[in-house]
């Protein structure tokens, strides 16, 4: 058999060089990872176009993450049995497409329901990623700088959306973070077809029951830790969802040891060390997740910072990580995975702890920038050694399921984390404006007479959490016009000083709750993984596929 005729058996229409192979796999990878924040820069404008709270806003996140988190694992197995390259293209087009009725939405019913496609999409073609990358590149030096440029972009994604929405709302519309994807994805999509090779498949069959439970537990598990974030842990839908998930997912392991192809085989998850990155992952992503939620309102809200002033305080975040992610293939050969990620742990901890200083008065320079330093080299220190012990002598056939699990614990551990750290930060807030109840009647009475019942009332039939902007926007319009411009300097001056205070404050609880799964995920790191530095070839990619 010919190259040509190799080529097309395996997939690929044309040859390409490798960088162009990186810049497609990397390329979906990136536009993958900065959809989980991307959004939360237009949050705000779009609330204000729908005319939803801050609060019912935030399920134009949940129902990306729902759909992501809950099909992550059958998607993973699909490319495994299917093909990754079939599944990659697939998962691109589901991707693109949810990303196209998202931006045209006029309704928030339609946007949520462009949100779960994407989330679908993004469930088949991430788990791809990792395993086509392996496969792309020969072993050696350039499958090495590959795999850094990969953790590059998974860990500093996030960072780039937050700076990328910020552009895109503020010179376009919210609708631009989501238009923004089709043109990158109709690319990617031919890129692939043409120049991808399908990789090597699991010669086996869909573990069906396996996937129905995977799928509904894992749904059901998002689900009550988004509830909780909402509507608190002593919620009935939060109990029934959280314990049936937990039960359905107990289930599914209990079905895996039993049938005789399942759809995630017990020995990619029963692993020491395999199962400990993934429960760092897991945990790691809890206060990441939150963390990230929390400075992004907190500098637009507090420091007002504009949508496009606030992607921009995070551009260091993704530098810092990808020197560090690149470094990290040079040190842990040397070193080994364990030393790096401890010290990941360590510095993601610390950062958080920073955090926990923040107050009302809190500068970008002298507390946010220091810690995303400290926070981005954490990030690059973990990811490249992590991911690398998680994916460790994994069967070729199992990477695609290897990946989803990784992947899953990342997803899971943001709904985890947002969820806890909401929950903290709003018991946090009812504290501090129980103790210092002088504080908004003080406030109130900086207007002048006439006004006060009106928009003392006003403030306090809006919820425990108070109005947000577009309802104040709406209530200001509301006004005689002679009375607009006072009520406008009255909420951006005394109003937003007692808002402030109380933001501060609770934020600084949730980043020091924060701290707490950092100090969980130093302890798991450091008694589960036990990778030696001999374990870990000179080309950490190599790992890949070495058998059970």
């Amino acid at each position: 058999m010919t190259a040509t005729s190799e080529r097309t058996a395996n997939g690929a229409r044309r040859e390409a060089h490798p960088g162009l192979v990186l810049l497609l796999i990397a390329g979906a990878q990136l536009m993958v990872v900065l959809d989980a924040t991307i959004v939360n820069i237009a949050l705000p404008t779009m609330g204000d176009y729908f005319q939803k709270t801050q609060t019912s806003m935030t399920w134009a996140l949940n129902a990306y993450t729902l759909a992501f988190g809950g099909l992550l694992l059958l998607g993973g197995r699909s490319g495994d049995i299917l093909g990754r390259r079939k599944m990659f293209i697939i998962g691109l087009g589901l991707f693109t497409l949810g990303s196209l009725l998202g931006g045209l939405a006029v309704s928030f019913p339609f946007l949520l329901f462009g949100r779960v496609v994407q989330g679908l999409g993004g469930a088949i073609a991430s788990p791809t990623a990792l395993s086509l990358i392996t496969n792309a590149f020969e072993e050696g030096q350039a499958r090495t700088r590959a795999f850094a440029v990969y953790a590059a972009v998974s860990g500093g994604g996030a960072a780039l959306g937050l700076l990328l929405g910020g552009i895109l709302t503020d010179l376009l519309s919210w609708r631009w973070v989501l238009f923004v994807n089709v043109p990158i994805g109709v690319v990617l999509m031919v890129g692939a077809f043409l120049y991808l090779h399908e990789t090597e498949r699991h010669e086996g069959g869909f573990d069906y029951l396996g996937g129905l439970l995977s799928v509904v537990g894992m749904v059901s598990v998002v689900y009550g830790f988004i509830h909780a974030a909402n509507d608190g842990w002593s919620n009935a839908i939060t109990i029934l969802t959280l314990g049936g998930g937990a039960l359905l997912l107990l289930v599914f392991f209990l079905v895996e040891t039993r049938v005789s192809d399942p759809m995630v085989p017990l020995r990619v998850v029963l692993d020491r060390n395999r199962g400990g990155s993934y429960l760092v992952m897991l945990i790691v992503g809890a206060g990441l997740f939150g963390m990230f939620y929390f400075v992004t309102f907190f500098v637009q809200q507090v420091m007002r910072f504009s949508p496009l002033r606030a992607g921009f305080a995070f551009l260091p975040v993704a530098f810092v990580i990808g020197i560090t992610s690149q470094a990290m293939t040079k040190l842990m050969p040397k070193f080994g995975p364990k030393p790096m990620i401890l010290t990941g742990t360590v510095l993601l901890t610390a950062a958080m702890l920073w955090y926990s200083r923040v107050n009302a008065s809190s500068g970008y320079w002298n507390l946010f920038f220091p810690g995303m330093c400290v926070m981005a080299i954490g990030m690059g220190c973990i990811f490249v050694p992590l991911t690398t012990v998680a994916v460790a002598k994994v069967q070729n056939t199992d990477a695609g399921v290897a990946s989803a699990m990784l992947n899953v614990g990342q997803q899971v551990g943001g709904s985890i984390g947002l969820s806890v750290l909401a929950t903290v930060a709003a018991t946090a807030g009812k504290n501090f404006v129980k103790t210092h109840s002088s504080a908004f009647p003080q406030a109130l009475a900086q207007l002048p007479p006439p006004l006060r019942r009106t928009v003392g009332g006003f403030v306090q039939n809006s919820g425990s959490n108070g109005p947000e902007q577009g309802q104040i926007k709406h209530f200001i319009a509301g006004l005689p016009a002679e009375q607009q411009a006072t009520v406008s300097n009255w909420f951006h001056g005394p109003y937003h000083d007692v808002t402030a205070h109380i933001q501060a404050h609770a934020s600084a609880m949730g980043f020091l709750a924060a701290a707490c799964f950092g100090i969980a995920a130093i302890v798991v790191a450091a008694l589960l993984i036990n990778v030696k530095k001999s374990d870990v070839p000179s080309d950490p990619s190599q790992l890949m596929g070495a058998g059970v």
